[in-house]
């Protein structure tokens, strides 16, 4: 079988893609579900040490553990009763030590509609991976995702085209409460109100590469450099400076986690022209070189890939 990857990563840093594996799924249908342990299904062909993007969402319900996976460059662990949700083109890297029990849901970002996907916050990359929920939540999510596992695996008794539409209202309704469980403390309520830390979050997502600047981004959005202040404060407990810098960090991460890139291009390619103030801005955040960083990963992943 060919591999399901772009060589050059879906932006040309390097990081294999993989694609959703819709030859492995029941009916075609733009979604899988099924038990952890049955690798085969799904995620066969990502390496279990390796970091690697999807292009696809994956939803890990557990319910055994500790398990560790790593998630954009944070460890998280989890254990049974605990969902770790993956959106498209997050890097992230299995534990291959780890023994991973429970269902796992992936999903391609078309297979719903975009009201429902504006509803369930299937982009809703300020949230964190890693949900916990407590024990009615539990009881519900699980009755939920058995409901849309029969579904799934019920092919004989509707026509495709009813069963895929069954099928989109049970995604939808786990996704509704998957949400809600992510958006429910105060902090995550507050971020989605806060339609000025949006505006700022979605304007540095665009512009971190080349925009470094508060009072830039505050112009651009039309508030005070104060008003800023207390809304991103409010919504992170940072500066909207710290917000930025850490998107940069990210970016750079990713770039020298699997990319050839000289570190002089890494740091043009988050805005700084000069390699030397990149290094420099880089040990502030990252308390390592961006040549250490890189020399590190790859001897914890047994080298670069090929």
């Amino acid at each position: 079988m060919a591999d399901r990857f772009d060589e050059e990563g879906d932006d040309g840093d390097g990081i294999r893609t993989f694609a959703f594996p819709a030859d492995r799924g029941l009916s075609g249908v733009g979604m899988q579900i099924g038990p952890m342990g049955d690798r085969d299904a799904w995620c066969a062909e990502a390496p279990p040490d390796r970091i690697h993007r999807i292009d696809f969402h994956i939803v890990m319900f557990f319910s055994g553990g500790p398990v560790r996976h790593m998630i954009d460059f944070t460890e998280y662990e989890a254990s049974a009763g605990d969902v770790l949700w993956i959106r498209p083109g997050q890097v992230h890297r299995f534990t291959a030590s780890s023994e991973y029990r429970g269902t796992v849901l992936s999903m391609q970002p078309g297979f719903l509609p975009r009201a429902t996907v504006e509803a369930t916050g299937l982009y809703r990359y300020d949230l964190p991976p890693l949900l916990r929920p407590d024990e009615p939540r539990l009881t519900a999510l699980r009755a939920a995702l058995a409901h849309l596992q029969d579904e799934y695996e019920d092919t004989a008794t509707l026509p495709l085209s009813l069963h895929t539409a069954v099928l989109r209202h049970s995604l939808s309704a786990f996704l509704l409460r998957l949400a809600h469980l992510a958006a429910s403390s105060a902090e995550e309520a507050g971020r989605q109100a806060d339609t000025t830390f949006t505006l700022f979050r979605d304007a540095v997502e665009r512009g971190f590469a080349t925009n470094h600047s508060v009072s830039a981004y505050a112009e651009a959005l039309g508030y005070s450099r104060r008003t800023l202040v207390r809304a991103v404060r409010a919504a992170t407990g940072d500066t909207p400076k710290a917000f930025i810098d850490k998107r940069v960090v990210l970016e750079a991460k990713r770039l020298l986690a699997h990319s050839d890139r000289t570190i002089g291009r890494v740091g043009a390619a988050v805005g700084f022209p000069d390699a030397a103030n990149f290094s420099k801005f880089f040990h502030q955040h990252a308390d390592t070189t961006p040549a250490a960083f890189r020399a590190e990963l790859r001897q914890d992943l047994g080298g670069p890939e090929v």
